[in-house]
This record gives structure tokens, sequence and C-alpha cells, in this order.
């Protein structure tokens, strides 16, 4: 079957699908939507229209980003914009189909906006709200949209329109297109694509090997994992063109074991692709074989690092190859030239065969084109996933697309680029998002985790935080990264403790430098970039960990105590009832006192005083004692 028959075929189904008289909801079931309880409201909804009678099309499909919205239903009648429900759970369903699916009332305070063309009286729509506005879908065009596991949806809208066009052109046509699209590597290292591409091409040697990194590892990311539940096949037709344009048969998507959802979705499509004639042996009817195999990793952090990936896949220790080392370009899986990319760096490939270098380019800056996806998490009000033009600043990203600071609290800093990124202050919200901008504040792009952090955070402890994390994921082969994170690690942790002396700053920035300059992968030459951006910019709370023996932030349990105010307490007796170490004493309507020789600085008798009275207070530095 040619690609038009396949494309016609596949126009029916989704013409037929949406053009049908009966409603459309659309119920987001990627793994976030699924935590928030997205399955109860999918059977919810399918035992409320079998008990009414009702004919309704139910699709589920992925994350559309706003996962402070989840569960997500966007319901479409004939003839109107489509609505999306936020927040849905099965309670909702009854009301929302008796309201909207039956009558004609949207319930407006249940939803995020509209969709499409149209209006609805009282419904505001998605695209016009601050949240939304400034991003530009791309990568996520179809997340949300179509039902991943039908490769008809995907083909429908220009899916594999890009591999059918780079079959009648030159390798180097290709090669040409994706480096005039200035596209760069969306892993985290910012390596033009074109180039690595051509370097590909003109690498010596067979077979070559097409090697897609799913082993998405930073805390707090789940872009890559997104991408591949809800449009898998865009994934899978990048990775397709690249074996073509390098002149490879064998593609593996190394892919963390965690992600059983994003790996049922692959293998769904590897099969689907496969019986369309996309995979395997003669694609389209060409001389052209490639065909995807599947490799799901153990969850080392080190195994991002292109060398380890591949030394991984022989079934080898995950561990980056010693310097000098060639290029997996050179050098890869099984020693073998190898193009190795990120997910979301082959999901932009088709579009960019399909609509042009120049279409790429037209968004963006001179030096980093296209869009940015960020997971958006910590003390924001709208977390989720975003897609959002390169050159957009810090600013525009936590308060307009994230709403600002959660439960009105101060912003303080920024991390971007996950463990190997910075801590930026608010001096640097203006900063553009860019490759070149966030390097010279002393930050990242990464792959795409930016936490937000508010005037409650101890900026030594997150630097703590995150040196813990790389610490243990060094694999060990290098003393700078083996022993230097450590050391790093066991001074900000005395610091933390109150046992921070003269000198650490320097020795801090120092370690910093050797580790950075010595490691021999990335992990350990970025490990201690939260150190030195925290030592940058938040100096004054060093200062007072080391000096006054004080946290700021009263996060440090070390360096804090717990006290009851004595003109507020009314002896109510909760704080005494909670305490799991009994330090509290007092009679009942008579003002209680705190133990400090006991307390275990648990936080539970602040949590558990009442707001009208709030006699508990947090104090630093620690109130002394006999005992201390």
């Amino acid at each position: 079957m040619t690609f038009t028959q396949l494309q016609e075929d596949a126009r029916q189904e989704w013409n037929a699908l949406r053009n049908d008289n009966n409603p459309q909801i659309m119920i987001g079931t990627a793994t976030c939507g699924r935590s928030a309880g997205a399955m109860a409201v999918v059977k919810a909804f399918e035992q409320e229209l079998e008990q009414k009678g009702i004919t309704a099309h139910i699709t589920e499909v992925g994350c559309i980003g706003p996962c402070y919205a989840e569960p997500l239903v966007n319901i479409a009648k004939p003839g109107k914009p489509t609505i999306s429900y936020r927040n849905v759970t099965p309670s909702m369903v009854t009301e929302i189909t008796d309201a909207y699916l039956v009558g004609e009332d949207p319930l407006a305070h249940y939803t995020l906006g509209t969709f499409g063309d149209g209006k609805i009286e009282g419904v505001s729509r998605v695209l016009d709200t601050p949240s939304f506005k400034p991003q530009e879908r791309r990568v996520f065009r179809n997340c949300g949209v179509i039902d991943p596991t039908n490769i008809n949806h995907y083909i429908a809208n220009q899916g594999y329109e890009g591999l059918n066009k780079a079959l009648t052109m030159t390798q180097e046509e290709v090669v040409d297109i994706m480096k005039r699209s200035g596209l760069r590597g969306r892993g985290g290292g910012g390596f033009p694509a074109g180039r690595k591409w051509e370097a590909g091409l003109k690498a010596k040697g067979t077979p070559k090997y097409v090697v897609c990194n799913a082993d998405e590892g930073d805390p707090g990311a789940f872009m890559d994992r997104a991408v591949i539940e809800g449009d898998p096949h865009s994934v899978i037709e990048g990775m397709i063109i690249a074996g073509y344009t390098i002149g490879s048969q064998t593609g593996y998507i190394y892919v963390r074991a965690e992600y059983p959802l994003a790996i049922k979705r692959l293998e769904m499509a590897i099969a689907q692709a496969h019986e369309k004639g996309l995979l395997g042996k003669n694609i389209l009817g060409t001389d052209f074989c490639f065909d995807i195999n599947i490799f799901p990793g153990a969850g080392a952090f080190v195994c991002g690092e292109s060398t380890a990936l591949t030394l991984s896949i022989e079934g080898k220790r995950g561990m980056p190859r010693v310097a000098p080392r060639p290029r997996t370009t050179e050098i890869g899986l099984y020693d073998k030239p190898t193009l190795l990319n990120n997910v979301k760096t082959f999901a932009s490939a088709p579009m960019i065969i399909v609509k042009g270098a120049e279409w790429f380019a037209s968004v963006g800056t001179e030096k980093s084109t296209g869009t940015a996806i960020f997971a958006l998490t910590g003390k924001v009000n709208n977390c989720g996933l975003i897609e959002v033009p390169m050159g957009i600043t810090l600013r525009q990203i936590i308060y307009d697309i994230g709403g600002g600071v959660s439960d009105g609290g101060e912003f303080k800093a920024v991390q971007t680029g996950g463990p190997s990124g910075g801590c930026l202050p608010e001096s640097l919200l203006d900063t553009p998002i860019d490759y070149d901008s966030l390097d010279e504040a002393g930050s990242i792009m990464g792959s795409g985790g930016m936490v937000v952090l508010d005037e409650k955070t101890c900026m030594v402890d997150v630097a703590r935080y995150f040196l813990d994390f790389t610490e243990i994921e060094s694999c060990g082969q290098c003393v700078p990264c083996r022993l230097g994170t450590k050391q790093l690690l066991e001074i900000l942790k005395d610091i933390c403790k109150g046992r921070g002396k003269e000198g650490d700053h320097e020795l801090l920035y120092e370690l910093s430098h050797s580790v950075h300059g010595g490691s021999v992968c990335g992990l350990g030459q970025t490990a201690a970039n939260p150190v030195l951006t925290t030592l940058r910019y938040f100096k004054s709370e060093y200062d007072a960990h080391i000096y006054d023996k004080c946290c700021p932030a009263k996060v440090c349990k070390s360096l804090i105590s717990y006290v009851i105010l004595e003109d507020k307490c009314k002896g109510c007796t909760l704080c005494a009832k909670s305490c799991p170490v009994n330090a509290i004493s007092g009679e009942k309507k008579q003002v209680h006192v705190i133990d400090q020789s006991l307390c275990v600085q648990c936080g539970v008798c602040m949590e558990k005083c009442p707001n009208k009275f709030s006699a508990v207070d947090c104090v630093s530095p620690r109130v002394k004692t006999e005992v201390s």
C-alpha cells in the first residue's frame, strides 16, 4: 500500500470520528492523569453513558500539559468548541453528563476553558489565558488530541509525511534541512542536531545505529515520558528518518524501566508501524530497511551520558568511556558509528522535514531556534508541562504561565536543568530561556526541569539535596567525581548541621572547580553547579549558617527550635497529644512548654496548633539548653 493510500484511509477514519453527530469525550490518561484518578473517571463515564443510553465516543488521550488540572476531560459536541473540564472526579461525571451532554449548561465553574472555533457563554478560550497564550505547541502538537494507541490518528494529522518526503530526498538534503533549522539537541547538551546527523552520515564503518535516549533521570522531569505516552509515533518517525539519513538499519530506544506505560505505548506503536509497512523491510516500497528495539534501562542517572548508555545496551556496566573518547557518531554502540539523540529531538525532526527549516526557525532566537519543553514544578500555582518559544524569560514562565508562587509565598529562586543545573535568584528573572543565556548565568538548559523555590526554601539545603543525588548516581570511575562529590556533600551536611567553619566558602568553591575540571563525563563536570550558583547568588545564607549558626529559612533541623508563645497559648493540649516524643508538657488551659532536650524538630506541634491561636513558632538559631 502506498503512503497516499495509508493517508487516505487514516483521514477517512479521523474525519468520520470528528464529523460524527455524537459527542466526543477525550480523557487524559497519561501517567499524570492516572495518578490523579483518570481511569476511575473513564469508568464512570462508560457506566453513565450505558445507564442513560447516551451514544458518545470516549477516547483516551495523552497529557496536554496542565497537570495541576488533572484529571482533564475534553468534551466536543457537534458544531461547538471543545470544552475542557478540570480536576474531574467520578462524582462529577453524572452532573457533567446531565448538564452538558444531555442539556446545554456547560457548568462553567468546572471548566479550564474551550478549544477550537466558536464561543460558549461564560467559558474563556484556553489559548487566550495567560497560562497558554505564550505557549506554542509543536512537539506536543498531538498530545491530548489523538489516541496514541491508534496509528491512523497520527497519520491523519500529518504523521509519517516527513518520512515519506525524506525518502524522496538524498541523505545530504535531509542533513541540510536539519542544519538550516538550527535544532539543537534537546537532551541537555544543545549540540546542533544537523551537525550530528552529518557526522553520522560521514562516519566510516557498518553497521550503523540510531539510539533514542529516553532515560529521563532528572528529579521532577517527565517531558520525554509525556511525549512517548501521548505521541509515540512522532519519536519513531524521527528515528526512521535519522536511520535513512545516516544509512542505518537498526534503532534502539533506551527507556527507563520505571515508565511502564511509555514502554507499552512504544511496543504498540512499533507493531502498528510494522503492519503499515513503515518499519521493517522495504519501507514504503523502497530499498530502505529499518527496525527499532526497546531497551529498558535500570534507572542509573549516569546512563543518560551517551557512552554509558551505549555500553548499557551492550549488557555492560553503564560507565562513560574514559577520555580521550571518540564521539558516538564514530565509535558508539558495539564500537560502530551511532547517532544518539533525545526523545524531543527525534520528535521534532518530522515537522522540520514537512514544514521546512525556515518554519522551525521562525520562533526562538538566532542561536536557539524552535521551542523548549519544561516540567514546571515546585512552589508554583500551575505545575505541569509547558512548551514555549526559545527566548521567553523566566519571569514570563513563572508568573504568566505558572500563575506565580503558590500559597501566597515569595519567589526566592528557580532551579533549571535538573541536578546538574543552577539556582537563579529574582534579579535574573528576566533572563531569556536559551542555551547561551542560561550558561552565562551559571545554570544550564538541561533536559527541561524547572523547579520554583519560595522564601521557605533553604538554599544551602537545596545544594545539599542535589549533591546527595549526584554523589549517589556517580558511577565511581573517576576520582574527581567519586570523591569530589562526596567531599562537597559532607561539607554541605556539616554547614546544615551547624558545624560549618571559616574557610568553607573557599573550600567549596575550589573543590567545585576541581570536580568540574577533572571529571570524565558531564555528570561530574556539572555536579557542582548547584553549589556554585547558591554560593554566587545566596552567599549570605551560607554566612548565616556558618557564622551565626542560623538557618534563615528555618529548614535545617539542627539550627532551629520550636517554641510555644506564652501570650498565645490557650492550653488546648493538641500539641502535647500530637508530639511523637512527649516533649511538650502543661495542664489543660495552661501555657504549655517544649522540652528542647527532647524535641526532634518534627514540626507537628506547629502543624496541629489551631490557626486561631498560632501559639507555636519556629526560631533560628536554636534555643540553647543545658543539655545542648
